[in-house]
């Protein structure tokens, strides 16, 4: 028998941080907000929420920084509209929060679709990316040339993508015998000893909050559909204009979602100062996975 259904409040836990909403791009994006300084905007993927970031939230901000970490638009406590889950939109999500958020630019850190973010923010937005820093993602158009290029590489650790396109049976798998599936995919993507069982538990319990599910669906249809639409020739188009802003890319040796060939050749996207690291024995959810690591190597690309 499955537990009763989450409220968002479930996503709301305590710490040194605050939670507040922001209103952006028509719609309310709940972010949690540490620290003083430079902005440093930290971006969640699938299936997680914003306390993916809890440690990077308490060490950068020990640094200097005002760390703000968002739940996307279809997740945790943000708002779950029926649409605006393709990139454009991401996109335009991103850059209103710097703004409403009072900043004219900030370091936008991506991790999977927050990584997806990052390289689309940076490349039509390049005035509001002071810099970048990309995690476990490769630049969607190597992840589009990895995809055919190499069927038993990153087809095959891909191949969620298709599966997610069939109408509501992907959203009931989600959700079913309390979200079990979420706990095989953190453990099929991620490296030894991932997840610990909080951590499961809670991302577990998020995506089963009314909606959730469902909307964290949409970003996967709407990468793939796009393919043979003409919003996605657009997209292509877009994401051809090289990133000027400095680039950190971070990536697991053992990540089983994106491999790390794949996003090895994303560095020829970018023409600014780019910095690539392999983590070894780490795998897709490097924030949590390697912790201390990824604060550390982010600050000292900062203080750089």
């Amino acid at each position: 028998m499955e537990s009763a259904v989450p409220e968002v409040s479930a996503v709301l836990v305590d710490g040194p941080w605050r939670h507040r909403d922001v209103s952006t791009n028509g719609t309310r994006l709940h972010v949690v907000e540490l620290g003083e300084g430079p902005l440093v905007l930290l971006l969640h993927g699938f299936p997680q929420f914003w306390w993916a970031w809890r440690h990077q939230l308490t060490g950068i901000a020990a640094a200097g920084y005002r760390v703000v970490a968002a739940d996307l638009r279809g997740y945790g406590a943000s708002d779950k509209p029926p649409r605006g889950y393709d990139a454009f939109t991401l996109s335009d999500d991103v850059a209103g929060l710097v703004r409403a958020l009072g900043e004219s630019d900030a370091v936008i850190v991506g991790h999977d679709w927050g990584g997806l973010a990052g390289w689309t923010t940076a490349a039509l937005c390049p005035q509001l990316v002071r810099s970048l820093v990309v995690i476990s993602t490769p630049h969607p158009l190597r992840l589009r040339h990895e995809m055919v290029a190499s069927p038993r590489g990153q087809g095959v650790t891909g191949r969620h993508l298709i599966a997610f396109q069939l109408p509501w049976r992907p959203e009931r798998l989600l959700v079913a015998d309390d979200a079990a599936f979420v706990g095989r995919v953190l453990r099929l993507w991620g490296g030894p000893g991932y997840p610990d069982v909080e951590a499961e538990r809670r991302y577990r319990e998020a995506i089963r909050i009314p909606g959730v599910a469902h909307s964290s669906l949409e970003y996967h249809r709407w990468v793939f559909r796009s393919l043979f639409r003409p919003d996605g020739a657009r997209f292509a188009a877009a994401l051809r204009r090289s990133v000027t802003a400095p680039t950190l890319h971070l990536h697991g040796s053992a990540d089983q979602c994106m491999l790390a060939s794949t996003a090895q050749g994303s560095g020829r996207y970018v023409s600014g100062p780019y910095t690539w690291k392999l983590l070894d024995g780490v795998g897709h959810f490097l924030p949590e996975e390697a912790p201390e690591t990824v604060t550390k190597e982010i600050l000292s690309w900062l203080a750089r």
